[in-house]
């Protein structure tokens, strides 16, 4: 299998930084409590002094939802998300010991992060524009299909497995209580974000190691090296 970004996003958004990990031997009866608390008091501090929408990582994506022709305010990256709820309510929901790990790390380097079970994923994965007739599973079910030039993440069965890039992943590809592989796609848009998500990367791959004793197959994406096979 492979990940990677198509030529048109490479093109339109060039500041561009992206980093993946490929995990195996995923399961749910690990403990994340130490990992989850570092992260999370990461972006508490962060928080206390200002809000999340004067982060640079939350400002780079408004200003490239706004070019997609999205509501920033309306259509929140997946970071901006979290980050929103959790200065609101000073938690977030456990889901899955890899899901609340990532959002934990999401939240404290205000990168959106993405968590695709592998065993729903058909073929090669990518980050391209959609044609419009691409498949997309809600959590609750019910089907939809992307408007055309939206920004996805597209097997090569064409199914979509998030919409408006960083904003809404499919409940096709969400992580279960079975799940045992993983692909987690970290993309971040502010000057410095390559060193940041090189940053996230390994702290992910750090904690990921502890907690399931594995050894993550890890890559960072840029235009003369953009394809992560695995």
């Amino acid at each position: 299998m492979s990940f990677k970004h198509s030529d048109d996003i490479w093109n339109d958004f060039p500041e561009l930084a992206a980093g993946a990990l490929h995990v195996g031997g995923i399961r749910k009866e690990v403990a994340v409590d130490t990992q989850v608390a570092h992260f999370e008091a990461v972006a508490r501090a962060r928080l206390s002094e200002r809000t999340e929408g004067e982060f640079p990582e939350i400002q780079a994506w408004r200003r490239a939802f706004a070019r997609m022709g999205l509501k920033p305010t309306q259509y929140r990256s997946a970071s901006e998300a979290l980050l929103r709820r959790f200065r609101k309510e000073g938690t977030l929901p456990k889901i899955h010991p890899i899901i609340d790990l990532c959002n934990a790390a999401s939240l404290a380097f205000a990168i959106p992060i993405a968590v695709f079970d592998l065993g729903k994923v058909t073929g090669d994965l990518e980050v391209r524009p959609a044609v419009g007739d691409e498949i997309y599973t809600t959590f609750s079910g019910d089907m939809e299909f992307p408007e055309p030039q939206e920004i996805i993440f597209a097997d090569t069965s064409g199914r979509a497995h998030a919409r408006r890039w960083t904003n809404r992943q499919s409940g096709y590809s969400a992580v279960r209580e079975e799940t045992t592989a993983v692909l987690i796609v970290a993309e971040a848009l502010h000057a410095g974000g390559e060193a940041d998500v090189r940053r996230l990367i390994d702290a992910l791959r750090e904690a990921v190691g502890t907690i399931w004793s594995v050894d993550p197959e890890v890559a960072m994406l840029e235009r003369a090296a953009r394809r992560f096979d695995f």
